[in-house]
């Protein structure tokens, strides 16, 4: 018997309320702060992902879903939203629009990963950029935008984790430090960042590999090799925010793991103690267009992941939107009345009433449907309706019922 890939998940019925409860948060929030929803294929050239995300990556590296097409054109299932989004600013002309241009998205994603709870091979996503504008109150209303959207959707207790890996020109001083720092330690270290020490040494910091771990305390901090500017921003970036009350901690740890960072970096966690897992994060991407082919361009903003976010939802015991009532059931006994049936069914479908057709059982078995349906009422038509032009409409929930002419029964129901 078949079932769904690892690392994927059907959405049944009854966990439908909690993805639209967040989908319609997630639309509020956009909204609310003056973003545009955009759509991007499901697959890109795979080259958008290995220039931009990161030759050494992980996503590039192990992660990427990528395959020839029958035109021997390799692509990519997209494994992350904002070199996709990028790409659609450079293509259809939006830097001749009002910057910065401010753009969301909620899509599937895709990673060859180890699954695990909250985290899919298939997952989804929503995200938003701001592309065009490098003050830094556009880092400011991101990351308000970012927790506030978590917020909506009923998350409690959120705890924003920042850093600044500056300018790329502050790049080499940093990296050389790091570099110096970890030599005496480079045998014990993991495969992977024995590569990357002398590939990417940034990617260093972003190692979860347990025999990494007791060497990140003590390295290095981004923030103590700025420029000028790129410390400016940042000062700023925190004023603003004190200003604001907004809370947060410093991490010097983060570099996120996608290569297009510069300056601002950021990720959201659920508050309670020991959580491991970001909700959310983003950072800013100033250097991101320029690689794409386009003019030097500042961008920044976020992704959070919908199955966590539901995960910590069930978690916190968050009251979502309840299922909505069922549709209309029609029951009936005999042939006659089965056509007739047929056609109020239909009927009611042009007037904009949800209704189905019961089984074609006993009345008692038709019945138990219409509950199994969560009918709020039923409509009866057996030999007496048929006889006197009528329709029996009973409420499922007190068993009160009427009969009503047939041509008047849309009138009579009661909005589901």
């Amino acid at each position: 018997m078949y079932q769904a890939p690892r690392g994927t998940a059907d959405t049944l019925p009854h966990q439908q309320p909690y993805w639209s409860h967040v989908s319609s948060k997630v639309e509020q929030a956009m909204r609310l702060y003056g973003y545009e929803r955009i759509d991007t294929p499901i697959f890109e050239s795979a080259g958008l992902f290995l220039h931009t995300v990161g030759e050494e990556t992980d996503i590039v590296q192990k992660e990427t879903y990528t395959f020839l097409d029958r035109g021997e054109q390799e692509l990519s299932l997209r494994p992350e939203g904002t070199a996709a989004v990028c790409r659609a600013y450079l293509e259809h002309g939006m830097h001749n629009k009002p910057q910065p241009v401010r753009l969301y998205y909620f899509s599937p994603m895709f990673r060859y990963d180890r699954p695990q709870a909250g985290r899919y091979r298939q997952f989804h996503q929503f995200g938003a950029e701001a592309i065009g504008d490098a003050d830094v109150v556009v880092d400011v209303e991101v990351i308000q935008l970012a927790l506030a959207t978590l917020q909506a959707t009923g998350l409690g207790q959120l705890a924003l984790v920042l850093n600044t890996i500056g300018d790329p020109a502050d790049r080499p001083a940093y990296l050389a430090a790091l570099q110096a720092y970890y030599a005496p330690h480079l045998k014990q270290l993991c495969a992977d960042c024995q590569r990357r020490y002398h590939r990417n040494p940034l990617r260093l910091l972003d190692c979860k590999q347990a025999s990494c771990q007791p060497f990140l305390p003590d390295a290095p901090h981004s923030a103590d090799h700025l420029g000028p500017a790129a410390r400016e921003h940042w000062e700023s970036l925190l004023g603003h925010l004190d200003d604001l009350q907004v809370p947060y901690q410093l991490d010097h740890r983060l570099v996120r793991g996608l290569d297009y960072y510069t300056r601002t970096v950021f990720e959201v966690f659920p508050g309670q103690t020991g959580a491991q897992s970001a909700l959310c994060a983003g950072g800013r991407y100033d250097g991101l267009i320029q690689q794409l082919g386009g003019r030097p361009t500042p961008g920044i903003g976020f992704a959070a992941g919908v199955e966590r976010i539901i995960l910590n939802l069930q978690d916190q015991g968050a009251i979502v939107p309840t299922l909505q009532a069922g549709p209309v059931v029609v029951v009936y006994h005999g042939n006659k009345a089965k056509s007739e049936a047929l056609g109020l069914a239909a009927q009611l479908r042009q007037q904009g009433v949800s209704a189905v057709l019961a089984p074609e059982k006993s009345l008692k078995a038709q019945m138990r449907y219409a509950s199994s349906m969560r009918a709020p009422q039923v409509l009866i038509i057996g030999e007496q309706e048929l006889a006197k032009g009528v329709v029996t409409v009973r409420q499922m929930d007190t068993g009160a019922q009427q009969e009503v002419l047939a041509a008047h029964v849309a009138g009579q129901l009661r909005p589901s």
